[in-house]
C-alpha cells in the first residue's frame, strides 16, 4: 500500500481516516496540522508537524488528502500544499459500503463516505465531500470543493457549482442548477434553480440572502 498524509486532525479528519482504513488502498503515515503539537496521536497516527513538513520531506511523500470540513479552508490548504510541492498527489478515497455506479468519476482529493451513492455517469469534482448516505443521481455534476452533508440527496442531471453545500437532509429535484458558493439549508427542498452566492432554505427553497466568497458555514 502507498503511504499517505492526512491534513487536519479534527472530527472530519477522523471520519476521513476511517474511510481510508476501510478502503484498504492506502496507509496513513502521519498527520499534518497547524493546531496540534507534533507527537500528538489521532487514532494512533502521529501529528508530524504542519504543512512545512512537505517542503522538508518531498522525496519521501507520495501524496495525501486534505481532511478539512469547510470548503473554502480546504481549498486554501490545497493551494498551500501545491505551492510547497507542485507534484503532490491528491488521492480520492471511497468507503467500501458506498455505491459508485458505472461511468461515474470521482475527482482528486474527494471523499465518498459510508453508504453514499454516486449515480451512473455522474462527475464529482476535486476535493469534494459526500458524507454518509448522501446521494447524487445519474448524469449530475459537482464542481470542485462541494459538500453534500449526511442524507442530502439530488435527482438526476443536477449541477452544483464549486464551493457549494447541500446541508443535512436537503433534497434537490432532477435537472436543477445550484450556483457556486451557495448553501442550501438543512431539510430544504430545491424545486427551482438557485443562483450563485446564495443562502437558500425552506420547502420550496428560496434565497434569503447573498453570501460572500469564503464565508464560513460550519
Amino acid at each position: 500500500m502507498e503511504g499517505i498524509l492526512v491534513f487536519g486532525a479534527g472530527g472530519h479528519a477522523k471520519a476521513v481516516i476511517d474511510v481510508i482504513e476501510q478502503s484498504g488502498r492506502y496507509e496513513v503515515i502521519g498527520i499534518l496540522d497547524s493546531y496540534k503539537a507534533p507527537g500528538t496521536k489521532v487514532y494512533g497516527y502521529e501529528v508530524l508537524g504542519n504543512e512545512q513538513y512537505i517542503a522538508e520531506n518531498k522525496e519521501n511523500i507520495y501524496g495525501g488528502i486534505v481532511a478539512i470540513g469547510d470548503n473554502w479552508r480546504r481549498s486554501e490548504m490545497v493551494s498551500r500544499i501545491r505551492s510547497l510541492h507542485r507534484d503532490f498527489s491528491f488521492i480520492p478515497v471511497v468507503h467500501p459500503s458506498a455505491s459508485v455506479a458505472r461511468g461515474s468519476v470521482i475527482g482528486k482529493g474527494s471523499v465518498v463516505m459510508a453508504g453514499a451513492v454516486v449515480g451512473s455517469d455522474t462527475h464529482i469534482g476535486e476535493h469534494c465531500i459526500l458524507y454518509s448516505k448522501a446521494s447524487v443521481d445519474h448524469d449530475s455534476t459537482l464542481g470542485d470543493y462541494v459538500t453534500l452533508a449526511p442524507n442530502a440527496t439530488t435527482g438526476g442531471d443536477v449541477h452544483i457549482g464549486s464551493y457549494s453545500v447541500i446541508s443535512l437532509g436537503a433534497n434537490v429535484i432532477h435537472s436543477k442548477n445550484i450556483g457556486e458558493h451557495t448553501v442550501i439549508g438543512a431539510g430544504s427542498t430545491v424545486l427551482s434553480d438557485i443562483d450563485a452566492y446564495s443562502l437558500a432554505y425552506g420547502t420550496p427553497a428560496r434565497k434569503v440572502r447573498s453570501r460572500l466568497e469564503g464565508e464560513r458555514y460550519l
